[in-house]
């Protein structure tokens, strides 16, 4: 090892000793305009429910999961965060839902014909799927939910950003549902993991929270804890919950996570930093595997300095994403190069990560052409409860250095960095993770088109438009595929923002414990674990 970067890994090493330990985020798809409910059906009677709130969970066929991040907006049909998604996955479903796989399989819907054009998908619904509430899922609330979707109580504009390409919903008769779409699309069945709701619940269904999935809601403490239960009258007997009640606990420190698995106090700890390893792989179950998300030092492409394009790429050859890896993920995590994490495996390019090989030299030739000469003071925001994304961003302030660039970290609350920087784009730069809510390569690249909402950085690039048009409206396989490639290296190109890695995580748990299985996607499945 050269020794500049011995030297560098051991004083990242000492800046490890002073840096917070708090837990590395993977943010998904906010919806700009949403706001978090002040309290969802909080439950103040019962003794399983006092005892969910106070933490003192029965053992028996319960489970207690820590989790890091507050889940702020429970609108299942919002373009929630990926930590709030992956826990409605066992509450909610849609006429299909994601599987272990990577592909979509029937739910509310009992099978499905796509036309030839990629214009029209036909839904035939499922006998006997019943809402928690006891009901009956009918076509109305089919219609209506997938019409919400479309934006139907929202100004006309999508709750779900591929229903943008929704021309006309329909139900011919009381057992089937069709969606005509402006535009083909091969991958608009993915959407349609979007929640089926009751007719008319609109924003109340935060307050409901009634849906078909294994398990029903029960209470929700915010910034505490919220609990569900098995439903015993879920459609799918083979796939039915295990477990009797389910509490997420949430913890921002990621050190009183690993203090209550040890306490026995949690059953099991999900997203836990592979760096903690040698904390919990005694006396536990450990598994192992990336987060599905791409990591990145996100820049404002709108705001100076990082308007420039020789700027962003003098940054991406100051930064030695190996190194961060090394440290942040004792080098498990794997390097992207642009926003498209492995388990994308058709799309994925690995080669893109050699593009900008760490060339200190090179960074300070290209500051200098940029007018910069001198170098810059910049600021990188992240949210505090995620250690992945703040041992990221100390790394990256200490690598910055040697190119003149001062940086100085700003960590903020989850809330504060959803309100202020992906809603509010008011910050210079970030450190977080993307993930696609509905597994597609569509959903990596869309948000990156000029006029998307979803653009939080702010790029602008009319090559880049085009090849995602026709990419999305494309229905040959193999040309979309290149099409999506080249996007990537659109963006790798420009240095749009610096993408560094899908990291690394920890899924732990009691060693009593059976059935986790990772997607590749934010889901926790607790319908498919069980005790003994």
């Amino acid at each position: 090892m050269p020794k500049l970067r011995k030297r560098a890994l051991l004083l990242l090493a000492a800046l490890a000793m002073l840096a917070v330990s708090l837990y590395g985020c993977s943010t998904g798809d906010t919806q700009p305009t949403s706001s978090a409910p002040a309290g969802v059906n909080v439950s103040d009677s019962g003794s399983e429910a006092s005892a969910a709130q106070s933490g003192e969970l029965p053992k028996g066929n319960s489970v207690t999961v820590g989790i890091a991040q507050d889940l702020s907006n429970l609108d299942p049909q919002l373009a929630a965060t990926a930590g709030v998604r992956e826990v409605l996955f066992n509450i909610f479903e849609g006429l299909v839902k994601a599987s272990p796989d990577g592909s979509v399989v029937p739910a509310v819907a009992s099978d499905y014909e796509i036309s030839e054009d990629g214009k029209t998908y036909a839904f035939t619904l499922r006998e006997g799927v019943t809402f928690h509430n006891g009901e009956a899922v009918t076509v109305e609330d089919v219609v209506y939910s997938l019409e919400r979707c479309a934006g139907s109580e929202n100004d006309g504009t999508p709750l779900v950003s591929a229903f943008s390409n929704v021309s006309k919903i329909s139900a011919p008769d009381g057992g089937h549902v069709v969606v005509e779409l402006a535009e083909p699309s091969t991958e608009f069945l993915n959407a349609l993991t979007a929640a089926v709701i009751p007719d008319g619940s609109g924003p109340s269904i935060t307050q409901s929270m009634v849906g078909t999935g294994p398990f029903r809601f029960a209470s929700y403490v915010p910034q505490d804890s919220l609990v569900m239960e098995r439903y015993e009258g879920y459609w799918n007997r083979e796939r039915a919950a295990k477990l009797d009640q389910v509490t997420f606990k949430i913890h921002p420190d990621v050190n009183a996570l690993v203090i209550g698995l040890k306490s026995g106090a949690l059953d099991m700890v999900v997203h836990l930093p592979n760096t903690l390893l040698a904390e919990v792989e005694d006396g536990f179950t450990v598994h192992q595997n990336t987060m599905n998300i791409v990591q990145a030092l996100y820049l404002n492409n709108a705001v100076e300095p990082f308007d420039s394009e020789l700027v962003r790429q003098a940054m991406y050859y100051a930064i030695d994403v190996d190194a961060i890896i090394d440290f942040v993920c004792s080098g498990a995590g794997v390097a992207t190069g642009t926003s498209m994490y492995p388990n994308q495996k058709q799309y994925f390019m690995p080669e893109l990560a050699e593009n900008y090989r760490q060339d200190v030299e090179k960074a300070k030739s290209l500051l200098a052409q940029a007018g910069y000469p001198d170098g810059f003071s910049m600021t990188i925001t992240a949210p505090s409860n995620y250690a992945q994304h703040m041992d990221t961003a100390q790394v990256l302030i200490e690598q910055l250095k040697a190119a003149g660039i001062t940086a100085e970290l700003v960590p903020v609350e989850w809330q504060t960095w959803v309100d202020d920087v992906y809603r509010g784009r008011n910050y210079q730069s970030t450190v977080c993770g993307i993930a696609a809510d509905d597994m597609t390569a569509r959903e990596m690249l869309v948000r990156y088109m000029s006029d998307n909402r979803k653009n939080f950085i702010a790029f602008s690039d009319p090559e880049y438009d085009d090849v995602m048009a026709r990419a999305m409206a494309s229905t040959d396989e193999e040309e979309q595929t290149a099409l999506y490639r080249r996007a990537q290296e659109i963006l790798n190109e420009r240095a749009a923002s610096l993408w560094i890695q899908d990291a690394c995580e920890l899924t732990v748990t009691d060693p009593s414990l059976k059935g986790f299985t990772f997607y590749p996607t934010y889901v926790i499945d607790m319908a498919a674990v069980s005790r003994g």
